[in-house]
C-alpha cells in the first residue's frame, strides 16, 4: 500500500468499486482511492491508437478492434471492465487518449486551464472519477495548503480592472469565468501525485456537498508520451 496515500487525511483508501462509490467523503476527506497493481501492457494499447486531435476519446469498439499481445489483452480487458463498472453504475465514463490539453495564455497573472490546480463545481451532485493507465498522472493537495486565488490581494485587484463593472456584480463575474475555481499552492504545499492504474473518485464543488470539493490538476505531459486516461 502507498505510504503517501495512507498518511494522507485527505485520502480514503479501498479495496473494491463497490466501496469506492459508496463511501461517504467526511472530514478531511475528499479523495477516494481503489488502490490496484494491474498487470497488462498499456503501452501497447497507445502505441497503437491513433491520435486524431490533441486529444481522441476511444471508444470500446477501438479498443476491442486492437490486435494485441496476451499481457496487451490484459490492459485491454481491464479498461473495458472499469467502463463497464462506471457505466452500470450511471456514470458516463470516456476513455481519451491526450496529447496534451489547451492552455489559456489569455492572462499572465491568472489561469483557468487544467494545469492550474482547480476544483470542479456541478449544479447536481456528483463526483469526478479518474484513472490514468499510461503516461503522467495527475495531482491532488490538501485544501488547507492552497489559497483560493481571487483571495490573492494582488490578483484581486488586476480581476477588479478586468471586471470595470458594478462592484455587487464583481462576484458574479469571477464565477462566470471561472476564476474562482482555482488555488495557488502555499509554499510549503506537498501535491500528491495519483500515480498509474488507480481508480479515483474526488468530490465535487454541488449543493449538497457536505465536505470541500478535491483540488486538483492535470500534469504536465512527459516529452513524447502520451496518457491513457479514463475520466467522467
Amino acid at each position: 500500500m502507498n505510504n503517501t496515500f495512507s498518511a494522507s487525511n485527505q485520502i480514503g483508501l479501498v479495496s473494491t468499486f463497490s466501496e469506492l462509490v459508496h463511501t461517504n467523503f467526511k472530514g478531511e476527506t475528499n479523495a477516494l482511492c481503489w488502490y490496484r497493481n494491474l498487470d497488462g501492457d498499456f503501452k501497447e494499447i497507445v502505441g497503437k491508437l491513433s491520435l486524431k486531435e490533441n486529444i481522441t476519446e476511444v471508444s470500446s469498439t477501438d479498443l476491442i478492434a486492437l490486435q494485441l499481445s496476451e499481457k496487451g489483452n490484459i490492459a485491454r480487458e481491464i479498461i473495458l471492465n472499469d467502463l463497464k463498472l462506471l457505466t452500470d453504475f450511471g456514470a458516463s465514463p470516456s476513455l481519451n487518449l491526450l496529447k496534451c490539453y489547451e492552455r489559456d495564455n489569455e492572462f499572465d497573472f491568472i489561469s483557468t486551464d487544467v494545469y492550474s490546480f482547480h476544483v470542479d463545481r456541478s449544479p447536481i451532485a456528483t463526483d469526478t472519477f479518474l484513472c490514468t493507465y499510461h503516461g503522467a498522472a495527475s495531482d491532488i493537495v490538501s485544501n488547507s495548503q492552497v489559497e483560493q486565488k481571487i483571495l490573492i490581494p494582488e490578483i484581486r485587484a488586476k480581476l477588479k480592472e478586468l471586471h470595470d463593472g458594478a462592484e455587487e456584480e464583481f462576484e458574479n463575474f469571477l464565477k462566470e469565468n471561472y476564476f474562482d475555481l482555482h488555488y495557488q499552492l502555499q509554499a510549503d504545499a506537498e501535491p500528491i501525485n495519483l500515480g498509474l492504474g488507480h481508480l479515483w473518485r474526488l468530490a465535487v464543488d454541488h449543493p449538497k456537498q457536505e465536505v470541500l470539493p478535491c483540488v486538483h490538476r492535470a500534469p504536465v505531459e512527459n516529452e513524447g508520451e502520451y496518457r491513457l486516461l479514463l475520466i467522467c
